[in-house]
């Protein structure tokens, strides 16, 4: 019997340095029913980042139009001055090749989706062993400076007080363990 993925939905949420990213792309990776739905973002390309397979990178004159169009699923101001959001053409567009869409997204936004897929949605809070722990990973990274690690760290705190909010939970001391944890809880989320 060919995979239905209905109107599934899976939500992987973390705070910054906690191992989203990782974990996203190592199911993505093994897991052939899934795909990735791109992000919109407000922000500038860093790196090798291309527009439409790591987000769809707007001005933040095009990102606030889409919202007054309510062409989002989820959308959040997450840093000043800088909108990330979930375009509802994205999660149609996976749904059409009969795929769950994947969406690694921030605490608040994923609160909100599944506030409007109740039924239909796995959300999954990747959480770091500890903040001492995040800050050294986030330190390793050598992409903040000393103000803007301190804002993501407090931020990665507060965060965290909402991992009640989902429906699993995966600690990630150690990724290999992290991400075999996900995919056993996201097969038997397909499965059902």
């Amino acid at each position: 019997m060919p995979f239905d993925p209905g109107n599934k939905i899976l939500i992987i949420t973390a705070p910054s340095g906690a191992g989203k990213t990782s974990i996203t792309r190592y199911l993505l990776q093994h897991i052939p029913q899934l795909a990735f739905s791109v992000s919109a973002a407000t922000r500038e390309a860093r790196g090798n980042e291309k527009d439409g397979v790591d987000y769809y990178f707007m001005s933040a004159g095009d990102f606030q139009e889409k919202i007054r169009d309510q062409q989002f699923v989820e959308w959040e101001m997450v840093y000043e001055g800088k909108y990330y959001g979930t375009l509802k053409s994205e999660l149609d567009r996976i749904w059409a090749n009969h795929q769950v869409p994947v969406l690694d997204i921030d605490v608040k936004g994923a609160i909100h989706v599944q506030q409007q897929y109740p039924n239909t949605t796995l959300s999954i809070f990747i959480e770091p062993p500890s903040v001492d722990e995040l800050k050294r990973r986030l330190e390793s990274r050598g992409t903040e400076t000393a103000e803007s690690l301190q804002a993501r760290v407090n931020k990665a705190s507060y965060e965290i007080s909402f991992k009640h909010h989902f429906h699993r939970i995966v600690v990630n001391a150690e990724l290999t363990k992290a991400r075999e944890e996900a995919m056993t809880i996201v097969r038997e989320f397909l499965e059902t």
